[in-house]
């Protein structure tokens, strides 16, 4: 029996997911988040197809090691940028690293992201998971898209998650003075708004050959919630850990949705994994609050609403 459209993503969890032959040799992949998780995981698959990689990440000593391990998977030299996504500014001193080095992109993965119990504000004074799970990759995506129009064909993945399950887009109180805090909720409020944008984000690419999918990286092992104190580490080894899925899953399903060949023109869509999905409350995301969501965030971010070619 199939389910309701809002109940299939408890099915697509365990359906079988689709790969590709198609290379990656060559290409220059910009990944955020690949010290651990997900990202680690996509970096050494990518690695391996001979992908010439662009490491973002926060620690220098974690971030040499994995440069180390890439660089002897494919004989190709990873760079390196390392910025803390908590601030919006080392984002955009990231961003202008990674266009004086990059001739050309054709993959960016944004796939740092935060987890927090704790109400935790960032020195800009926004919620630190809004920070990092949305302000950050829209940013670095504002910022890239026109070196990545000059590279096209070119893709955009943002991995985002089920999450978005949690909580509609709180952006009437970013620093939950007037609703009750919840980490959940926060961290659904942050997805919700980094899935309205892709939507957005959709619209305004059109004919530019650039796409922008998202996608949910699967129940998967990570560190995302390494900032939400030893009580949720400590359920959460016991507790969650343990049923989760080794992150290489993710590691495929981001293979297939930046090399097939079929989801070339592919974009504005959501997968599980690598299975097309409806995401929650679809019908009543309507266009009012895609643009609101996109109006508040190129504000918060501090750029026009139109897409342009910036002086990073």
């Amino acid at each position: 029996m199939k389910l309701p459209d809002r109940l299939q993503f408890i099915a697509n969890a365990h359906a079988k997911q689709k790969r590709t032959g198609a290379s990656l040799a060559g290409k220059v992949c910009v990944i955020t988040g690949t010290t651990s998780g997900v990202g680690y995981a996509a970096a050494k698959y990518f690695s391996k197809d001979t992908a010439k990689i662009v490491m973002v990440c926060r620690n220098r000593e974690k971030g040499e090691r994995v440069k180390s391990e890439l660089h002897s998977l494919s004989g190709i030299e990873p760079d390196m940028i390392l910025a803390d996504f908590h601030s919006l500014e080392e984002v955009r001193r990231a961003a202008g690293e990674i266009l004086a080095i990059c001739p050309r992109i054709d993959i960016l993965i944004n796939n740092a992201g935060v987890f927090s119990t704790r109400l935790l504000l960032n020195e800009e004074g926004i919620d630190t998971m809004l920070a990092v799970n949305h302000l950050a990759s829209f940013l670095m995506t504002r910022l890239l898209i026109p070196r990545m129009a000059e590279s096209a064909p070119a893709r955009i993945i943002q991995v985002n998650s089920e999450g978005h399950r949690f909580s509609k887009f709180i952006y009437d109180d970013l620093q939950w003075k007037h609703h009750r805090y919840s980490g959940y909720r926060s961290y659904g409020s942050s997805k919700t708004a980094q899935l309205l944008t892709v939507w957005k984000f959709d619209q305004l690419l059109s004919g530019t050959g650039i796409t922008i999918t998202a996608m949910h990286p699967g129940a998967v092992k990570s560190n995302i919630g390494r900032s939400s104190g030893l009580l949720y580490s400590l359920f959460s080894k016991a507790f969650i850990t343990p049923f989760l899925k080794d992150p290489i899953i993710s590691a495929q399903a981001l293979h297939y949705l930046a090399a097939a060949p079929e989801l070339e023109t592919v974009s504005g869509y959501y997968f599980n994994l690598t299975t097309e999905e409806l995401p929650a409350n679809h019908a009543s995301l309507g266009s009012s609050l895609i643009e609101e969501t996109w109006k508040i965030s190129s504000s918060l971010v501090g750029l026009p609403e139109d897409l342009a070619d910036y002086d990073v």
